[in-house]
């Protein structure tokens, strides 16, 4: 691995990477902001995480006061505010995020709704890359031998009035075929949440909505063989405003279990493998295609334009209707039907980057870095003090990377594999040599399908895993890997993730406890 170097600021710099959104607004008057004991005033920080109020007290120390608007093990992808926390974000002196579309949206409207207009607002993985934070992209499996099909929207649309808070609805206006079409979502315990369902006619409730540079995946039913031809339109969301149509409407071909060819002719674009994604353009006002067939990123994604497009669900995407009652919306158990599966179970809405930066250390000093400079904009009278308290702790920070990396360095290169419940270690994998190797879904809180609990045994068996690893505050819901290492008998051991409990308060504790587990578990 590269040896890192230490700049004077005391942050570990590595080279930069080219890289680099529900609650309703509730006004409180007539109470006062938190005094100190002398009764002065004392400035306030809002953040969404404790890991980010940890990073933050470490700079502020007494002068200022810290609230994490997410308790301890609550989870930031899901967790709904308080009126206490909109009146902390109301006095609030700054407010810092993680975002990346790491919080859910009921944290960020929050925010972006109560934050006075004069108060910095920040979301610092979003900005660490300007401090030489390392970002690295979200890359997906496209192991599947059919196409994955999800929706998303590309741009910000700032000049359409958008911002991180809006919400763009893409609706079905028609859907033409030989049988039904269903998309929908496998949420929790494989319960069914549906985005379009041409069973009962298509109206207002066939849509699903996404925040800017997002996307989520979902599974595509066909209850029939042939031609299907699905119409979509979009809808920009804004607050107090009626929806803005944003795009002319786009049809979206599929070929269900017969030549895509042959039936539509020898000219057209089929999309049969890798990653594609029925997509809104918010800043160019179009509907497409946006196509990844080899799983290459960025370089070798593709825009096609709908009407030149078939999405082949082949013969072999034919699946046989399990028993029980979720299911009925598509037939009898034993019925068959065709389905593009979702790949990723449950409500699954990211963006393009990997938003969990902090998992490496020298991603948590430029954090720091930000917080510093923020702080000393809104109380510059306390700047020397800010200052000492993150060089300070910059220095500790150092000494943690260090730490993290003898631990990982020293188990036998051929056991540094990784697998989770959840997929929150790229950073950790990248900075310090681990191999991520396999995890259940990147949503803790759903059930595998029996196709992912096999590549996983396979995973574990064939890399000779001695141990797998669960984040404490999921373990009740990590029933499949628990199940898996029993089975084949290997360890179970602990792993932090995005939340703290009541034995690991802080990120330093946090990070040297993930380094000793895997070092002991591992080794």
């Amino acid at each position: 691995m590269t040896a890192r170097s230490t700049a004077p600021s005391g942050r570990v710099r590595r080279g930069v990477a080219a890289a680099v959104a529900t609650f309703a607004a509730v006004s409180i008057a007539g109470c006062a902001s938190p005094r100190t004991d002398d009764g002065g005033e004392r400035p306030s920080i809002v953040t969404t995480t404790g890991i980010l109020a940890d990073l933050a007290q470490h700079v502020v120390g007494d002068r200022m006061d810290v609230h994490s608007l997410v308790p301890p093990g609550a989870d930031p992808h899901s967790y709904e505010p308080s009126l206490r926390d909109v009146r902390d974000v109301v006095y609030a002196d700054a407010a810092f995020s993680n975002y990346l579309l790491l919080e859910g949206r009921a944290i960020i409207r929050t925010l972006d709704a109560n934050v006075q207009p004069d108060v910095p607002n920040v979301s610092l993985a979003e900005e660490a890359v300007k401090y030489a934070a390392e970002i690295i992209p979200l890359v997906e499996n496209v192991s599947l031998d059919t196409i994955w099909l999800g929706m998303r929207v590309r741009g910000t649309g700032e000049d359409r009035g958008a911002d991180r808070t809006s919400q763009v609805r893409l609706r079905a206006t028609a859907v033409e075929g030989p049988g039904e079409l269903v998309a929908y979502l496998t949420e929790t315990f494989g319960t069914p949440s549906f985005y379009i369902d041409s069973s009962d006619g298509i109206g207002d409730t066939d849509a699903t909505s996404l925040p800017p540079d997002a996307h989520t995946h979902m599974s595509w039913a066909f209850t029939e063989p042939g031609v299907y031809r699905l119409t979509l339109e979009a809808d920009l969301l804004l607050e107090g405003r009626d929806p803005v149509a944003l795009a002319p409407a786009a049809t979206v071909t599929f070929a269900v279990g017969v030549d895509p060819y042959a039936e539509l002719g020898e000219d057209v674009t089929v999309l049969g493998s890798g990653h594609a994604d029925v997509t809104v353009d918010l800043d160019e006002g179009e509907i497409y295609l946006y196509s990844d067939p080899h799983g290459g990123g960025d370089a070798t994604q593709r825009v096609l334009p709908a009407d030149e497009v078939v999405v082949e669900v082949p013969t072999k995407a034919l699946h046989e209707l399990p028993a029980g009652s979720q299911y009925r919306f598509l037939g009898p158990p034993g019925e068959q039907v065709y389905q593009l599966p979702q790949a990723v179970l449950g409500a699954h809405v990211h963006g393009e980057i990997d938003p969990h930066l902090w998992q490496d250390v020298g991603n948590a000093q430029a954090y720091v870095e930000i917080i510093r400079d923020t702080v000393i904009g809104i109380d510059p009278e306390g700047a020397d003090h800010y200052r000492s308290n993150a060089a300070a702790y910059l220095l500790e920070l150092a000494d943690l990377d260090a730490y993290v990396q003898a631990r990982i360095d020293d188990i036998p290169p051929s056991r540094r594999h990784l697998v989770t419940t959840h997929d929150a270690f790229g950073y950790l994998g990248s900075a310090y040599g681990i191999d991520i190797a396999g995890f259940v879904t990147p949503n803790p809180s759903t059930e595998p399908s029996i196709q992912e609990r096999r590549r996983l045994v396979e995973t574990i068996q064939n890399l000779h895993v001695p141990a797998v690893f669960l984040e404490p505050n999921l373990i009740a819901r990590s029933s499949t890997l628990t199940e898996i290492a029993g089975e084949l008998g290997v360890r179970v051991c602990r792993i932090y993730g995005d939340a703290f409990d009541d034995e690991i308060t802080t990120y330093t504790a946090m990070m040297r406890f993930n380094a000793d587990s895997l070092h002991d578990c591992l080794s």
